[in-house]
């Protein structure tokens, strides 16, 4: 267990340093109100999820550590909207259409009102 926390802590790291340098290197060409280095960095996390789980799947490494350092690590550092990606495209996937806009529907609008209330509170 702790090899794997390892291997987490490392992909992290590395996620959210990337995940910076993304918004810095985006800053230096955008300065509009639209939060392009976030949705960049969303999208571009969204589609590695989507590798990496496809090409882990297709060589039977879903339960090995560089699932943990890619995926749990890397990517849960450089964006966790790509876990939520994943997590949505799943219940697609398993027929739960309901449950899938119902979470998504959830997760956007109790998000904005914790930011909100934390906010509030902090005043």
């Amino acid at each position: 267990m702790l090899k794997t926390i390892l291997y987490i802590a490392i992909g992290g790291a590395i996620g959210s340093v990337l995940r910076y340098l993304s918004t810095v290197f985006v800053s230096k060409f955008w300065s509009n109100q639209f939060p392009l280095a976030t949705f960049i960095a969303n999208v571009i996390g969204c589609f590695l999820i989507g590798l990496f789980i496809g090409i882990l799947t297709k060589n039977n490494l879903n339960d090995s550590q560089l699932k943990w350092f890619l995926v749990t690590g890397f990517c849960g550092g450089y964006t966790t909207f790509s876990t939520f990606g994943m997590e949505n495209y799943n219940l697609f996937q398993s027929n739960n259409s309901l449950l899938a806009f119902g979470y998504m529907a959830l997760s956007i609008l109790l998000g904005l009102f914790a930011v909100w209330f934390g906010l509030l509170l902090s005043k």
